[in-house]
């Protein structure tokens, strides 16, 4: 039972602590800044829409808006088996460089991207959600990063607006992920990028298959094994708001992580180190998270074994523990305490986060071709 206990403590502390420390490390030691400069390719941004009436006219005038040389951007709305009304405002929108690709039955994001990308042409594919909202310097900042030709793809940053409560716990996560992030850029790759804006070099695409869950991994570890760095540019910001609901946020989360299970079932490569460039990373960045919930009913079940044996320090930890449960329970279902004290904001949001890594396995197993996504109009899971 304290080898359990110790092993499960490790892996947990590895994956949210160690992993971290050795990327501040290898970023102060082994440096890799890319050097952006002022560049101005010609752009295809891609927008897969499903049933986004509501929110495509003020995200078309977003883009339309961009700092970018207008001759050198283009518009591409796809509408995956929309019902609503999204199709004629796109075609409707009075703007000579917004083109329509319209499908009648959904499919799912990447199918829709797989079939568009062969159509465009421009050396920049600019990637983006119809929910949030980016700011009038994003692509400026993305093709300055994409000018060093070692860099294949690059990521914006989301940040997450307006969080109280539960939300502010989801925020502080999300802090934690961006410094991980800029961490791994600066000492060579990203694993994935912000779905909600990143770019990619046209000519370091791979094909994308229908039924991808994650595109925003799958395509930046394709331009990776491809041989590019996928580095992170903090001035290409996209904005959105942070879930305020616990149960709500781990139904988006269980379908993010879901797709992580998909990536491994479909690209075993990503697991094996040395198979791809960037196994270690995902391993240390993905992979042991998604056995941290085991690791915690192992660490719990181990240490209460010990503690009935008479361990005083083990009884310690079980009550530790327990306290951090508690505390996760007490913010799950009295959220408006959750926004009073910072310790049960941040264990609400670990073990939701945790309960949802556990769900989505199972998840996968029942029905590994979950590939469409239901558009949401508030709240974003912070993968």
């Amino acid at each position: 039972m304290n080898t359990i206990f110790w092993l499960a403590a490790a892996v947990t502390a590895f994956a949210y602590v160690g992993y971290p420390l050795c990327m501040v490390l290898q970023s102060l030691l082994f440096a890799r800044w890319s050097q952006p400069r002022d560049y101005t390719p010609g752009i295809d941004v891609l927008l897969v829409v499903h049933n986004g009436a509501g929110q495509l006219s003020a995200k078309l005038s977003n883009l339309l808006a961009l700092d970018y040389p207008p001759q050198a951007l283009r518009i591409n709305v796809v509408c995956d088996g929309c019902s609503d009304a999204s199709e004629s405002i796109a075609r409707g929108f009075p703007s000579d460089r917004i083109r329509v690709f319209a499908f009648s039955e959904r499919r799912g994001k990447s199918a829709c991207i797989g079939n568009v990308l062969p159509l465009l042409d421009a050396e920049i594919i600019l990637f983006n959600d119809v929910r949030q909202r980016i700011d009038a310097g994003a692509a400026r900042a993305l093709v300055a990063a994409l000018a060093d030709p070692q860099v294949g793809a690059a990521s914006g940053e989301l940040v997450l607006e307006t969080s109280t409560g539960y939300g502010q716990g989801i925020d502080a996560y999300w802090r934690y992920e961006k410094l991980i992030r800029r961490m791994e850029s600066a000492s060579g790759s990203l694993i994935g990028a912000t779905g909600a804006l990143y770019a990619a070099r046209r000519a370091a695409i791979g094909a994308v298959p229908e039924g991808v869950v994650l595109d925003d991994m799958w395509i930046p570890l394709g331009v990776a094994a491809a041989g590019y760095r996928v580095v992170f540019a903090p001035d290409a910001l996209a904005y959105d708001q942070a879930a305020t609901d616990a149960v709500d946020e781990e139904r988006r989360k269980r379908r993010t992580l879901a797709g992580n299970y998909q990536l491994l079932h479909r690209w075993p490569q990503l697991a094996i180190p040395f198979a791809h460039p960037l196994a270690l990373r995902l391993w240390g960045h993905k992979w042991l998270r998604l056995a941290v919930p085991w690791c915690l009913l192992l660490m719990l079940l181990s240490s209460a074994a010990l503690a009935i044996d008479g361990s005083r320090f083990y009884q310690l930890l079980l009550l530790l523990q327990l306290a951090a449960y508690g505390a996760a329970l007490l913010g799950r279902y009295w959220p408006a305490t959750a926004s009073r004290w910072l310790p049960v904001r941040i264990c609400t949001a670990f073990f939701s986060l945790n309960f949802a890594a556990a769900m989505a396995l199972f998840d996968y197993l029942r029905n590994p071709n979950a590939h469409l996504w239901r558009p949401t109009t508030d709240g974003v899971s912070a993968s």
